[in-house]
């Protein structure tokens, strides 16, 4: 069967409705921490990256999809009399509206090792720091993709298609959380009540993009928050904590080119402190803020620093 990526209708959806929440914003006048929820040239490097990854995506697409995906699952799914037969001996699976959920389930959870590893290991935060380098907090932001994450994310999904569940399938689900993901990036939406208990939702994105320290790496859900409760990274949203969005070693720049591989840059500045192997490696692999010699910290280590600090202090 032949399904069409909903993302081809999404892009034309997410320029309206970034246009519609500027013009609500500039005349409901929305602050954050005393700024204005859009910045010109903020939005302007956020749409550059944005088009930039809409034109890189269908060259990715073909590879991921066509290829990869197909690829393995022509491997693990071999056509036995005429049926499609899983390696392990059952039938692969069809189209039935029970196999979408859980084919949308087994998505969601290779979205939130995807989006975790691309946390905890620096390369990869190299390409993904884009997407929270600015300090606004908007639908515009939604947009602001790094360029390289598009390369290695098909292959915490190759697994789908092996088990059984037909390419193009996955491919409609991965356009399903992206529209998802798109619209979590809004500060008009409060808390939701009962959804709040199984649905990844604006306010816990909110949490997700904070540099406050408690906020940190936490909240990677795609729909769900159920695997960031059970793996240990939810947090919900203190309202009465005020929320500063970005990152703790920005850009500071609007040039495209700069905000996607500032990263790169710092992790070969880190490499050359240390002449060991085992350092060059971590600085490129290890958790964002390794040192080796405690220059920098990683962000479980402040976040267990600051938990001491507080436990001393009410003692």
């Amino acid at each position: 069967m032949d399904f069409t990526n909903p993302l081809v209708y999404g892009v034309p959806c997410f320029l309206g409705l970034i246009l519609l929440e500027l013009s609500y914003s500039k005349h409901h006048k929305k602050k954050i921490k005393g700024k204005e929820l859009y910045d010109w040239k903020d939005l302007g490097a956020s749409l550059s990256m944005g088009i930039g990854s809409a034109i890189i995506a269908p060259l990715t697409k073909t590879i991921a999809a066509i290829v990869l995906f197909n690829f393995v699952y022509e491997i693990f799914n071999p056509e036995v009399n005429g049926i499609r037969t899983n390696i392990m001996g059952y039938e692969s699976f069809g189209y039935a509206w029970y196999i979408w959920l859980i084919c949308q389930l087994l998505d969601d959870f290779s979205y939130y090792w995807f989006h975790r590893q691309n946390h905890n290991v620096r390369f990869l935060w190299a390409a993904h720091i884009v997407h929270h380098s600015s300090d606004n907090f908007n639908l515009g932001t939604a947009v602001r993709n790094g360029w390289f994450t598009i390369f290695y994310k098909p292959f915490f999904y190759m697994w789908i298609p092996a088990i059984g569940f037909p390419p193009e399938m996955l491919v409609v689900c991965l356009g399903i959380e992206a529209l998802w993901q798109f619209q979590l990036h809004s500060v008009y939406i409060p808390k939701m009540g009962f959804i709040e208990k199984f649905m990844n939702t604006h306010t816990m994105h909110q949490v997700h993009h904070a540099q406050n320290i408690e906020y940190m790496d936490k909240n990677h859900g795609g729909f769900l928050n159920i695997f960031d409760k059970i793996f240990g990274t939810w947090k919900e949203l203190d309202e009465n904590i005020d929320i500063k969005y970005g990152v703790t070693h920005p850009p500071n720049s609007y040039n495209p080119l700069v905000i996607l591989t500032h990263e790169y840059r710092d992790i070969w500045n880190d490499m050359k402190k240390s002449k060991n192997w085992y350092h060059k490696f971590m600085y490129a692999f290890g958790p964002p803020g390794w040192s080796h010699d405690g220059s920098t910290l990683t962000i479980k280590q402040v976040q267990k620093q600051m938990k001491e600090e507080q436990a001393a202090a009410s003692n």
